[in-house]
């Protein structure tokens, strides 16, 4: 079985089934999360029709809410019937899916069929699909019912928040004895062009909707992102006319990255090109890091000033024309609003960190009211901090409410 499998699930899926020699591997719960296209509910499908054609089993197919057979996973088991050539194995019915075996597949909502998911006996599998809908009170419902012997609970599900009941068993503090995988489109080999297009528009015009959809990152409170609204992601090349080079620097302190990045400006837009970013480096090899960048031993690069001896080796190191930037009070709020100020900020899609930074850098938020505060989180800012550095020559000093820093 096992050689089967390798055939035809995705090395992710056929991992967390079976171990390096080709054993299966029993466990109480198998995981499966991440974004659309990962193949989550097509690898438990098809693992599930392969196991239920060779054994009987009892799989019972559950999701939160259930209101028809429509909404549940019944066609995606007939498709994958189809697909591996096992309708003699199998009667598809139209509530029930039967193996000639005495194998069976049925599907219920756990808040919806309440008795019925409560009053099955005997189940092998249980099969949780879109399991980020799952509440507390049904998890709590649902290791009673699964006691059989050797019986095993899949799991599929998108993440939706942090704070979820099923992120916080399976990513957050995993359940120990769980084995959990992550797989998105970059793990599926059969991913469609339909599929590509898609997923490149969405990273395109809604980078944030993209991570969420694609990635399988946690939904965030997109209105306490610093750059709400402001960035996206596109390939590009400076063109001639626009202001530039700028370039920016950050220090790393402790496990924090040193950055440098290179950036223009034309129209109302700032455009990020190059990045070299990484963490814990000493400052001997800080110039062979920066040399990522294009040229910009030849220019002004523009760092925190709060190093100076970083500053004075590089300066000493093949950057002679590196200098920390102007800081006064309330520099950072302004050089915040600088950069808002742009109709729009273009990241290159070879900058990652300034696009991850551009999704995670945020403002604190109120734990009872969910406000946004007037508090920037020292945390995922150190391109952003590069920027204002960069380009603090331009930046307006103003006399505004002070926004301090929170350190976490």
């Amino acid at each position: 079985m096992a050689d089967l499998a390798s055939q035809i699930l995705a090395p992710k899926v056929r991992d967390l089934f079976f171990d390096a020699t080709g054993n299966y591997i029993p466990s109480d719960y198998k995981v499966m999360h991440g974004g659309r296209g990962g193949l989550k509910s097509w690898g438990f499908a098809r693992m599930g029709v392969i196991l239920a054609a060779k054994r009987k089993l009892r799989v019972a197919c559950a999701r939160e809410y259930q209101s028809s057979i429509d909404e549940s996973v019944h066609e995606t088991l007939r498709k994958q019937i189809e697909a591996l050539r096992l309708d003699a194995y199998f009667d598809v019915q139209k509530r029930a899916i039967l193996g000639k075996n005495g194998s069976e597949f049925f599907f219920a909502g756990i808040k919806t069929d309440p008795g019925k998911f409560k009053s099955t006996e005997g189940i092998d599998i249980l099969w949780l699909e879109e399991a980020e809908s799952v509440s507390e009170n049904s998890w709590q419902k649902i290791s009673p019912t699964i006691r059989k012997r050797f019986s095993e609970i899949w799991v599929g599900f998108n993440p939706d928040l942090e704070t979820d009941p099923t992120s916080k068993r399976f990513i957050v503090d995993p359940i120990p004895g769980a084995r959990i995988v992550e797989t998105n489109w970059r793990d599926n080999p059969w991913l469609s062009e339909r599929a590509i297009r898609d997923k490149d528009y969405l990273a395109r015009v809604d980078p944030d909707s993209y991570h969420h959809v694609w990635e399988g990152g946690f939904r965030r409170n997109s209105a306490a992102q610093v750059l709400k609204g402001k960035y996206t992601i596109d390939s590009f090349e400076p063109q001639e006319g626009w202001s530039g080079p700028y370039y920016g620097a950050d220090w790393g302190f402790s496990v924090d990255p040193s950055c440098l990045i290179r950036m223009w400006v034309n129209d109302r837009t700032l455009y990020l090109e190059y990045e070299a970013y990484g963490r814990e480096v000493p400052n001997d090899l800080l110039p062979e890091m920066f040399d990522k960048v294009p040229d910009a031993r030849k220019h002004v690069v523009r760092s925190d000033c709060a190093r100076p001896e970083t500053i004075n080796h590089l300066q000493r190191h093949g950057y002679p024309r590196i200098i920390g930037a102007a800081k006064w009070t309330g520099s950072v709020e302004d050089g915040v609003e600088h950069l808002r100020s742009y109709e729009k900020i273009v990241i290159h899609p070879r900058c990652q960190n300034a696009i991850q930074e551009a999704r995670l850098w945020s403002y604190k938020t109120d734990k009872l009211t969910g406000d946004v505060l007037p508090v920037l989180i020292d945390k995922h800012n150190h391109i952003w901090d590069a920027a204002r550095y960069g380009l603090e020559p331009m930046i307006k000093r103003r006399s505004a409410p002070k926004i301090t820093e929170l350190r976490i």
